[in-house]
């Protein structure tokens, strides 16, 4: 009987000391929690701070990536709307996010002039020796152009002086926003699993995936159409605020690949770029830059999703215009 009791003591040992590791060093049992909106269908939930595979993810209380932001007037402020490309998931540390290498970027290259009234707030110091910078990730996995005016429309533009609206070439394609993954998408959980064990197994086996989902896959019409209206009334509220606009094209992995760029695709980006040209808005395509690099698997993680190198070099492609356009306000 003894025997009984120490063989179950052992096994308790192991399950805990098994819990704690997955915790602790993989961040299993707390995944990104998504809350359901009537604007953007879902978006991030308020108030996250949490370690996983190595990565910090940081979510403050208006669901952006990042930490609070400051008062209003003491800073100059960019919002960058977008996907998981600008989110960066679980797979990017919060000082590898394409916005927080955006912001280094712009600390560096922005003249102090730029930054003047704003030190002034800053107890009177001189413009030279602050620079007071933030840059606002407003960003969701699978997010589109509709998701991302929802979230103007809810929550404003925080007196930002700047909006850079960060686009792949698959959102030109997403649907209409909806709140249905939430909670029945494996992918955006609504409430923790519990056990890091729980959520374990859930990864490694597989589930039958809710009908109810490949429902919302489908719409009729022209979604292309469809999106780039909501980019042109992106850029109306841009304007209406009088802030910088300007917008940024990211590739998929296959069209870096010559000869495997699909029509549908190369059509999209055209419509794109005629939209751009139409409304005057500044924009940048990293897809020649991204080709010229000859190696596509340094500059992503999978098919879309970016790598560190792929960040960086999308962050100085926008930091590179965005400077132009910015000291150009003054």
């Amino acid at each position: 009987m003894k025997g009984v009791w120490i063989g179950i003591a052992v096994t308790v040992g192991v399950a805990i000391a098994v819990e704690l590791g997955l915790r602790w060093i993989l961040g299993l049992g707390t995944p990104p929690l998504y809350v359901k909106d009537e604007k953007t269908g879902y978006r991030l939930k308020p108030g996250q701070n949490i370690r996983r595979f190595g990565n910090r993810i940081g979510v403050n209380r208006f669901s952006m990536r990042g930490g609070a932001i400051a008062d209003s007037g003491t800073t100059l402020r960019v919002l960058v709307l977008g996907d998981s490309i600008v989110n960066g998931g679980w797979w990017t540390d919060q000082d590898d996010t394409l916005t927080a290498r955006l912001r280094l970027k712009l600390r560096q290259g922005l003249p102090p002039r730029v930054f003047s009234k704003f030190a002034l707030s800053q107890g009177g110091q001189e413009a030279e020796q602050v620079s007071p910078l933030e840059v606002l990730n407003v960003s969701a996995n699978s997010w589109g152009p509709r998701n991302e005016l929802g979230y103007l429309e809810q929550f404003g533009v925080f007196e930002s002086q700047a909006l850079v609206l960060v686009i792949n070439t698959d959102d030109f394609f997403s649907k209409k926003p909806t709140s249905v993954p939430v909670g029945l998408d494996p992918n955006y959980p609504s409430e923790s699993p519990g056990l890091a064990w729980v959520e374990l197994i859930q990864m490694i086996l597989p589930t039958q995936r809710n009908p109810t989902l490949g429902e919302i896959e489908r719409e009729d019409g022209d979604v292309v159409a469809k999106n780039l209206r909501a980019i042109a009334q992106i850029q109306a509220i841009a304007a209406a605020n009088n802030m910088t606009f300007m917008v940024a094209i990211t590739p998929l992995k296959r069209e870096v690949v010559p000869n495997t760029q699909r029509d549908y695709e190369r059509r999209a980006r055209q419509r794109m770029m005629d939209l751009t040209q139409d409304l005057q808005v500044p924009l940048v395509d990293v897809l020649e830059e991204f080709r010229a690099v000859g190696d596509p698997d340094s500059l992503f993680r999978d098919n879309i999703h970016l790598s560190i190198d792929g960040n960086e070099r999308v962050s100085e492609a926008i930091a590179q215009k965005l400077q132009t356009l910015l000291v150009a306000r003054i």
